[in-house]
């Protein structure tokens, strides 16, 4: 009865507190953003996705009139490149860096000498520099076959050696994911998926920081301490409110992750590592409030605290050195982006999350066995 009255007193302190609420609505924009971001820049520096999507308009190349008809235009063309004619090369260049990407020139008295100025300050100047290279590269093939005596038949066939055929497999199964691109995958499943999963636990540290340090300074703790509550219910209550309240918001950014189709695999699996992970943030957050006597060190020793960790957390996501695999499987976060992205999951991986729960009962073991020492002395 009196662990419940704590649990709910602590729950009422989380909803009434303001702040914690905004910053619940501030991580639904910062995952909305970086969603964003990601799918932008994706479409951006992918030519095949720009193509895809339509964009092909904003790509537009400056060429002289003497083009047309040439097997250079018709190479640009085959690009999805968006052409502009003007009657030389120095009308076009007034143009870049403003309406234009870049300019082709082409002399056509002999059709060798070949001019490309690009605009490095656009957007789009990556995939208008690798597209117009393409054009260029099947250009001065075909020309060198050309000069061989070979008629067109014979060059196209050398062009276009291999049929492809794609067989997709499990069409009935697809995995619904917001874009078809490595680069998104990478950046949402590699980086964003367990930034985002993280944050209210980030959060909860702090809040568990404050409502120990809070109570202190309100001479409020040592009340709590002198009711016949063991330590082990105090602690309890002190933290069964805040790990709930991060499992649900981190329960709700799944959801919100699946319905902008970047599904979370295997949830059961992320659910028992972020509630290790979080006891593990929790019990951090009490034993520095054991070390501090104002809100204003605890923010600042907090603060420091979370920089090293996402340090610790996240560096290991952009290591791609063989010789730390055998370590690095077994940080949490990359244990994340496996569970998060794998829809089949080996035990190897279901192993790998051993010694986070370990730490992390250690860490919260220790906070508690702190705590008890902290209270017989106050007491």
């Amino acid at each position: 009865m009196k662990l419940s009255a704590l649990t709910k007193k602590e729950g009422q302190d989380i909803l009434k507190n303001k702040i914690y609420l905004g910053v619940v609505f501030v991580q639904v924009f910062i995952l909305l953003g970086t969603f964003g971001i990601a799918l932008a820049t994706s479409i951006a520096s992918d030519p095949a996705l720009l193509d895809q999507y339509g964009a092909t308009s904003a790509l537009k190349v400056g060429v002289p009139e003497n083009i047309q008809g040439s097997q250079l235009e018709s190479d640009l063309v085959k690009q999805n490149l968006n052409l502009t004619y003007y009657k030389n090369v120095s009308d076009a260049q007034e143009f870049l860096g403003t309406t234009l990407v870049a300019v082709v020139g082409f002399n056509s008295t002999n059709g060798q000498n070949l001019t490309v100025k690009t605009d490095t300050s656009n957007v789009f100047y990556p995939v208008v520099s690798s597209k117009i290279n393409k054009a260029v590269n099947e250009y001065q093939t075909q020309k060198k076959l050309a000069s061989s005596g070979l008629n067109n038949t014979e060059i196209q066939r050398i062009m276009n050696p291999v049929n492809l055929q794609v067989v997709n497999l499990n069409e009935n199964h697809p995995a619904n994911v917001a874009l078809e691109s490595s680069y998104f995958i990478e950046i949402m499943y590699g980086f964003i998926v367990p930034f985002i999963l993280l944050l209210p636990f980030f959060l909860a540290s702090n809040i568990v920081t404050d409502s120990i340090v809070g109570e202190r300074e309100r001479k409020t703790f040592e009340v709590l301490l002198m009711t016949p509550i063991s330590s082990s219910m105090v602690m309890l209550g002190k933290t069964l409110p805040i790990l709930l309240f991060s499992l649900i918001q981190s329960v709700a950014w799944i959801i919100l992750l699946d319905l902008l189709r970047v599904p979370i695999y295997n949830p059961l699996l992320m659910f028992i590592l972020l509630f290790f992970m979080g006891l593990g943030f929790i019990g951090i957050g009490i034993l520095l409030s054991m070390f501090v006597d104002s809100t204003k060190e605890a923010n600042s020793a907090i603060t420091i605290i979370l920089v090293f960790a996402t340090f610790i957390l996240f560096m290991p996501l952009f290591i791609k050195t063989p010789y730390f695999t055998p370590i690095l499987n077994y940080i949490p976060t990359v244990i994340m982006v496996k569970i998060a992205s794998t829809p089949n999951i080996s035990f190897d991986i279901i192993i790998s999350e051993l010694p986070t729960i370990l730490i992390s009962i250690m860490i919260f073991g220790f906070t508690v066995r702190y705590f008890r020492r902290e209270r017989a002395i106050r007491l």
